[in-house]
């Protein structure tokens, strides 16, 4: 014989089925309104971009694509989890949603790894070590081993920092680089923190919460999530001004002094 069974909820106000588990049953609610925010995101970067055209580089340009995806990601999923609470099934909601998960994964580990390189900002290139990171960490991501991309792409940051170091001591130009250096430190402690943060604090909510609200993991992760492109798109806008390039004479020698000073930064 043929058994078929079905697990719902009722609604009490409607008397309509609910596939969604309690637990789960705010997240097409709360994927759209994240999806809202990056919208709102994205048209505010667009603006910068616009207003600032002459200080705009190409790793802007990216940051908008890694926007955008994340809003169709966040898109896909509210209407996945919405058409699964109506009728049980995804109806091929889940397809779109895998595919803008793996178009944003992969973005986001690249736009990493191209700022810890300083890909635009510093230099137009990338170096022969650092596209052979970019090599590892895509594959990486299309067989779902972020774990390993995100030990990865910590490496090109550390690089940078180091040749910093180098710099500021050889070329004569100490303030800048000390700038740059202290820039590229706190992105590499904020990209640890975000990694950590998302990996297992995240985790230990859906361990530890009530299956009745297992939403406020989702709501951690994407609060995080949206800190860390926040922090990125504010510490590296396009700038008409530099900083870098408005340098006095004291400022210079007390660059030199903290270098001299400054203990060796290693991974």
């Amino acid at each position: 014989m043929d058994v078929s069974s079905a697990m719902y909820n009722v609604d009490p106000a409607t008397g309509q089925r609910a596939y969604l588990s309690v637990g789960s049953s705010a997240l097409p609610s709360i994927y759209f309104l994240f999806c809202v925010v990056y919208a709102a995101l994205a048209a505010g970067w667009v603006s910068i971009l616009l207003r600032k055209r002459t200080a705009v580089f190409r790793i802007h340009y990216f940051m908008l694509a890694v926007l955008v995806l994340k809003g169709f990601n966040l898109l896909a999923e509210a209407e996945d989890k919405s058409y699964i609470e109506r009728t049980g099934t995804a109806h091929g909601w889940d397809v779109l949603f895998y595919i803008f998960s793996f178009l944003k994964g992969i973005s986001l580990f690249t736009l990493i790894v191209l700022i810890g390189t300083g890909w635009s900002f510093l230099k137009p290139y990338l170096a022969d070590r650092e596209k052979k990171v970019l090599m590892v960490v895509i594959p990486q991501i299309f067989l779902l081993v972020d774990v390993v991309c995100c030990c990865a792409i910590l490496f090109p940051i550390v690089w940078s920092i180091k040749n910093l170091r180098e710099a500021a001591r050889s070329d004569g130009k100490a303030a800048v680089n000390l700038m740059k250096l202290t820039l590229f430190r706190q992105y590499y402690v904020v990209v640890i923190c975000y990694i950590y943060f998302t990996r297992v604090v995240v985790y230990a909510l859906v361990t530890i919460t009530s299956y009745r609200y297992l939403w406020t993991s989702v709501v951690a992760g994407e609060i995080a999530t949206l800190a860390f492109y926040v922090f990125t798109g504010y510490r590296f806008r396009p700038e008409v001004h530099n900083p870098y390039f408005a340098i006095d004479d004291d400022e210079e020698e007390a660059a030199a002094e903290a270098l001299k000073l400054d203990d060796e930064f290693e991974l």
